[in-house]
């Protein structure tokens, strides 16, 4: 997984968690869902990037691709 993307989803994870935050504050249960939400959606992208370095490391490792000569 490139460093953008886990950038990317740590600032939306951080934004969902200010947007709960702030829903909570406020009484708003429209926004503070929204944060949830987005908390999770970040979550999710977050758990498909290290599924997709896991298989990238399966494969590297299997054929060897890190101990070239």
């Amino acid at each position: 997984m490139g460093f953008g993307d886990k950038v990317s989803n740590a600032a939306e994870e951080a934004k969902g968690k200010a947007k709960e935050g702030f829903g909570k504050a406020t009484d708003d249960e429209q926004l503070e869902a929204e944060g949830k939400m987005d908390q999770g959606k970040a979550n999710v992208k977050q758990g498909v990037e290290d599924v997709k370095d896991g298989a990238a490391d399966a494969f590297n490792d299997a054929t060897d691709r890190d101990h070239r000569h």
